[in-house]
């Protein structure tokens, strides 16, 4: 069944009702990137055992996040962002602090200028190499990530 959302600019959103959350947030991601993209500035933050990574979203926008293979922590410090929160759209205000579990990606809109920072634990101070170990590009990915982990678990139980 194909469902359809007005969304507040006027446009419409069409989306198959069999899709799951994340299916949604990645069949709107291949939309988006059609569109003309927005600079979203990130600064990276760094202290013993702590990397930091915070963007700023301008108003207007929207925008998808990364999925996360380990939980982290988020904090909004400005602004009003509207996210997808499984099935349905959660209006967060900053101040606002989450700690988001594993495997976490998100679709959002900036209804006012935003400042989001996710903060993860680990001595690594290249980006990319901490992108490597903390996220993955695709849900593929990230299910094997996740198979990968309970491959020792497994071996630890006698193998069954």
């Amino acid at each position: 069944m194909v469902r359809e959302v007005q969304l507040r600019d006027g446009g419409l959103l069409r989306y198959d009702c069999e899709l799951t959350s994340r299916e949604k947030v990645e069949a709107f991601e291949v939309l988006a990137k059609q569109e003309p993209q927005v600079d979203i500035p990130t600064k990276h933050y760094f202290s013993k055992g702590i990397y930091a990574r915070e963007i700023f979203i301008p108003a207007g926008t929207i925008l998808t996040g990364h999925i996360h293979k380990y939980q982290n922590l988020n904090i909004i410090s400005k602004g009003k962002i509207e996210v997808l929160v499984g099935d349905h759209l959660e209006i967060i205000e900053a101040p606002y602090t989450i700690v988001s579990p594993p495997g976490t990606k998100r679709i959002a809109r900036a209804i006012e200028d935003t400042v989001w920072t996710t903060i993860h634990g680990t001595e690594e101070t290249d980006v990319n190499l901490i992108e490597e170990i903390f996220i993955c590009k695709t849900e593929a990915e990230y299910l094997e990530f996740e198979k990968q982990l309970q491959l020792p678990l497994m071996e630890n139980h006698g193998g069954y």
